[in-house]
């Protein structure tokens, strides 16, 4: 099949892939972007507790636009709904759970990775204006698991899966899965290990778009 015959996955798609892998009972983080869209693709049926460091437990899909209750959002202040035993706690309970390692899994946007699972997602630029790092380097430190949900290239075209990351770092070799538009890539010791692409895309064609070297797996 030619190369130009696939089609990328949307935001909304890359969460949905996200939510797939996710295994019942897990305690989950959701960072601001692209993994907010995750809890709106777990079915009810399935148990996975989201977290939001803003002192949520519990978060259910995003509200319908007439159920909308103001003083309920997520960290990047988003509205959201509870599931059933859901619940708010403080700001410094939430972060203690957030450093903890009581999280199973956090689930991050990223500008960049680099194949040492080296994240940054908090500034483009050393000198930025504005820098929120919020509360990402906590997580990113403090869960079981990283995972980054990001576009695999910029509207540039460059990419985003790098040997060394430019951009000021988040934290150190923590990321142990990205999810892109275009595949699900594991971080080990070789580097980046291509689990799963979208129909229709060479390895070729991946690497073509991978300034890191890509192994499959």
């Amino acid at each position: 099949m030619a190369d130009n015959a696939f089609s990328p996955l949307d935001r909304n798609g890359i969460a949905a892939r996200i939510a797939r892998d996710i295994p019942e009972g897990w305690f989950v983080n959701l960072g601001i972007g692209i993994p907010t869209a995750v809890s709106d693709c777990v079915p009810a049926d399935r148990e996975v507790i989201f977290h939001a460091e803003n002192g949520v437990i519990g978060i259910g899909p995003a509200p319908a636009a007439d159920a909308v209750n103001p003083y309920l959002v997520n960290a990047g202040t988003q509205p959201i709904t509870l599931r059933t035993g859901g619940s708010y706690v403080h700001h410094a309970d939430s972060f203690a759970i957030a450093r903890g390692g009581h999280l199973d899994l956090c689930v991050l946007g990223a500008f960049e990775v680099s194949e040492a699972g080296d994240s940054a997602t908090w500034a483009r630029a050393a000198d930025e204006p504005v820098k929120q790092v919020g509360g990402a380097m906590d997580l990113a430190i403090g869960a079981k698991r990283l995972w980054v949900a990001m576009e695999h290239t910029t509207k540039e075209g460059e990419s985003r899966l790098v040997q060394r990351c430019l951009y000021p770092l988040t934290a150190k070799s923590v990321v142990q899965r990205v999810y892109t538009n275009l595949a699900v890539l594991d971080v080990t010791p070789r580097g980046f290990v291509v689990r799963d692409m979208v129909a229709g895309l060479s390895f070729e064609a991946l690497q073509a778009r991978t300034q890191a070297k890509l192994r499959r797996a």
